[in-house]
């Protein structure tokens, strides 16, 4: 149903001349019939289009600092050494696709998958911000001010927010939005990053944040020339013993500084702390959602079981890799089957913010070759073929998502050479719950670096994302003044993204 300003009734169920009144008129909100009869039209269109509603949850895999195209989904055999590089390319099951000669296993489940070759906009930065909310514009200041008011809802936060306007209220038994495999950038040595956040709907739409106890294996290749310190990070290879609970980070109060936030807490600790204190209370009713849902997932185990990881076969943990990407994907399809609505995964940096994850200005080809692709061909294509088995694939949308990709000409000077910023054409990989199968949308020019065809914003991504969650895109919410704000920004469904 088309929900709009946050409010619970629906305009398709028949909203009277008091309900408007109630809302303040539509003539407060800057609406006259025209755009009345003109929202109705765009719900029954909607609900029309292919695949409205096919999927029940949405998995967002995001690799932050941004994979490069040209060594993923969009190679370019056929260009000169300096766009090419080292790598080569490789059949899949796709007749025609190629994709990066390291991604192997990937390359076998292409069949399942929509690689979009033509996402395109125009900031070549770390916004995060940019690519999972509605925002129309975005600048370098907002990257490490999470809470500051220019922003705009996270798509998961969304999800949420209508959500629980369709049960009226009532909070579900799982949550409906939950973060892998902890707080954006906590464990670096800069600011946590903008994006996952709820904005004007409220802190308490805010994803619920896990956090991993498991230690690195394996010591990760360094992310920048000079790097004094190296770092066993869990990206590369962790423990058997790791495990994800539910972690109190991002849970903050406006005027506490979420830059600084200590994610070594024992979660035992807090959690045997919070039962205590919840015994304590004669009532609940006075507390708000953010804090009734929290206690809510102390005091049931049906949140922790679906974390613990533990509970599957060893030889299922393997096949997902034993690298936090490969864990946390293992965790994500559990949260799924347990009733999650949307559930994300950032393959994020660890130890250094400068360089880390996937951003390579420097040594971009021994990172990609012993760290950043073997951990995707292992856990993307393991997380497919599982939601698959388990009759979840149909269900679930699968978002491999980035912020930008990366220069189509490579750079010698650094060490191990580099790709740096570039977002006039990158690529993005979707699958399951309603998306076509082996289809290739777009493509860019024989250098990889410009859009030749079917340009696609990262909006177009949320507002077919929403399509398939049974949510319109053309839905707008109550920022925090009162204005209707369009909760997918300029994005425009993709009928082509559909099977």
């Amino acid at each position: 149903m088309l929900r709009i300003l946050g409010q619970t009734k629906a305009l398709c169920d028949g909203l009277s001349r008091r309900d408007f009144l109630h809302l303040g008129g539509l003539g407060a909100f800057g609406l006259g019939l025209g755009d009345l009869l003109r929202l109705r039209e765009a719900q029954a269109n909607a609900m029309s289009r292919g695949g409205f509603g096919k999927a029940k949850a949405c998995i967002l895999l995001f690799p932050y600092g941004s994979p490069p195209q040209h060594e993923t989904f969009d190679p370019k055999p056929d260009a000169p050494a300096e766009i090419q590089g080292e790598m080569r390319s490789i059949a899949t099951s796709v007749p025609g696709l190629r994709i990066c000669e390291r991604l192997p296993n990937i390359a076998r489940v292409m069949d399942r998958v929509t690689v979009v070759r033509s996402l395109t906009h125009p900031y070549p930065l770390h916004g995060v911000a940019y690519a999972v909310t509605g925002i129309p514009t975005y600048t370098p200041a907002l990257e490490t001010v999470p809470r500051d008011t220019r922003h705009w809802p996270f798509i998961g936060s969304i999800v949420d927010y209508l959500e629980e306007r369709r049960s009226s209220g009532a909070l579900p038994p799982m949550p409906r939005n939950v973060g892998l495999p902890w707080l954006l950038n906590s464990k670096t040595d800069l600011n946590v990053s903008a994006g996952p956040y709820a904005a004007f709907l409220g802190q308490g739409y805010d994803p619920v944040w896990t956090d991993f106890d498991g230690a690195g294996t394996r010591v990760a290749p360094a992310y920048s020339q000079g790097q004094r310190r190296l770092f066993h990070d869990p990206f590369a290879g962790c423990t058997a013993a790791g495990r994800f609970g539910i972690s109190s980070a991002g849970q903050l109060m406006s005027d506490v500084p979420i830059e600084r936030v200590n994610l070594r807490r024992n979660l035992l600790t807090q959690m045997d702390q919070a039962r205590r204190a919840v015994e304590r209370l004669e009532s609940t009713q006075a507390y708000d959602r953010h804090r009734s849902m929290a206690f809510g997932l102390l005091t049931s185990p049906r949140m922790r079981q679906a974390l613990d990881i533990g509970r599957e076969p060893m030889a299922l943990r393997e096949r997902y890799g034993m690298t936090l990407f490969g864990q946390a994907c293992l965790a994500a399809r559990r949260l799924v089957e347990a009733g999650c609505k949307f559930v994300t995964i950032f393959w994020d940096g660890f130890g250094q913010f400068a360089g880390c994850a996937w951003d390579t200005h420097a040594n971009h080809y021994p990172r990609l070759k012993e760290y950043l692709l073997p951990g995707f061909d292992q856990a993307y294509p393991a997380l497919l073929l599982d939601l698959e088995a388990r009759g979840l694939l149909d269900e679930t949308v699968v978002l491999w998502l980035s912020e930008h990709g990366r220069t189509p000409r490579i750079d010698s000077r650094p060490t191990g050479a580099g790709r740096h910023h570039w977002s006039n054409a990158y690529s993005v990989a979707l699958a399951g719950g309603g998306i076509a199968r082996g289809r290739v949308v777009g493509s860019t020019d024989r250098h990889g670096g410009e859009v030749r065809e079917a340009p696609v914003s990262p909006k177009d991504l949320l507002a077919t994302t929403f399509h398939l969650l049974g949510i319109d895109p053309q839905t707008h919410v109550a920022d925090s003044q009162g204005r209707p704000v369009p909760i997918a920004g300029t994005g425009q469904l993709r009928p082509e993204l559909l099977g």
